[in-house]
C-alpha cells in the first residue's frame, strides 16, 4: 500500500458451508467442551489444558473436553503426556482427526467450543462450530471480537485463568440461544452465497470503466487488492 498509496484494500472472508438442518443431541451432565483443529503449538491447546486444570482446583464447574485433530507426533505424545501431569484423563480425551460425519457428530455432541490459538488470520473452526449453533470461547489472538457483540460466545485472553473464568462464565448462560444466533449470523456473513455475491460486486466494480484527466478508459480501481482469509 506505500507503492500505490491511492489503492483499495478490500478483504473478503472464508465461505463456509451451512448445514440445511441441525440436531444436537442435549448434554446430561458436565458442559462438554471441544477443541478441533490442527495440534500444534501455535494453537495454544497448553493453555486450555492448563485452564481445565484450574477449573479442577479452584470452580464447581462441571466440565469434559475432547480434543479432535492430528499433528507432529511428538507435540502430540507431548499433550497426552501434559494430561497426565495434569490429573486430566479422566475428563480429558484425544479423538485424533474428525472428518465427514464424524466431524458433524462432534458438533452434535457439544456444547462449547473452545478456540485458544496464540495467533490466527481466521480460524475457520469459528465459523463452523457457530454454523452447527455450537456456541464459541475464541482468544485475543484471533480476529473473532465480534462473538461478544453478536452475543454467541465470548473473546479472551487465552492465559490459564481468563479461559478458565470464561468457561465458568458460559456454563451459566444460555447456550442453545446463544448457538441459534450464531447459525443466523453466519447465515447472513460467512454463508458461500454471501461470499461469492461480494466477489462477483468487487469484480464488477473492478471492471466498470472510468475517464483519466487525459481522457483514456481505464478500468476503475485498477490498483485495488483481494484478501481472501485464510486459516492458519
Amino acid at each position: 500500500m506505500l507503492r500505490f498509496p491511492g489503492a483499495r484494500a478490500i478483504s473478503i472472508p472464508n465461505g463456509i458451508e451451512i448445514p440445511e438442518k441441525v440436531i444436537h443431541t442435549p448434554g446430561t451432565g458436565p458442559i462438554r467442551l471441544l477443541y478441533l483443529g490442527r495440534l500444534h503449538a501455535i494453537k495454544g491447546i497448553e493453555n486450555l489444558l492448563g485452564a481445565c486444570a484450574v477449573l479442577n482446583a479452584n470452580s464447581d464447574t462441571a466440565w469434559t473436553l475432547t480434543i479432535a485433530g492430528d499433528g507432529n507426533p511428538n507435540y502430540v505424545g507431548m499433550l497426552r503426556r501434559r494430561i497426565e501431569e495434569l490429573g486430566l484423563s479422566d475428563k480429558v480425551k484425544m479423538v485424533g482427526q474428525m472428518l465427514g460425519e464424524s466431524k458433524r457428530s462432534l458438533f452434535e455432541n457439544t456444547d462449547l467450543v473452545i478456540v485458544p490459538s496464540h495467533t490466527e488470520n481466521f480460524a475457520v473452526v469459528v465459523a463452523e462450530a457457530l454454523a452447527h449453533e455450537v456456541p464459541v470461547i475464541a482468544s485475543k489472538g484471533t480476529p473473532w471480537r465480534m462473538l461478544e457483540e453478536v452475543r454467541c460466545g465470548l473473546w479472551a485472553d487465552n492465559s490459564y485463568e481468563s479461559l478458565a473464568k470464561a468457561i465458568e462464565k458460559m456454563n451459566g448462560m444460555p447456550l442453545r440461544e446463544m448457538g441459534r444466533r450464531g447459525r443466523e449470523w453466519m447465515n447472513e456473513c460467512f454463508s458461500w452465497r454471501i461470499v461469492a455475491e461480494k466477489m462477483v460486486r468487487l469484480y464488477q466494480d473492478l471492471c466498470e470503466p472510468r475517464s483519466d484527466l487525459c481522457g483514456d478508459a481505464l478500468p476503475r480501481n485498477r490498483t485495488a487488492s483481494v484478501a481472501m482469509e485464510a486459516d492458519n
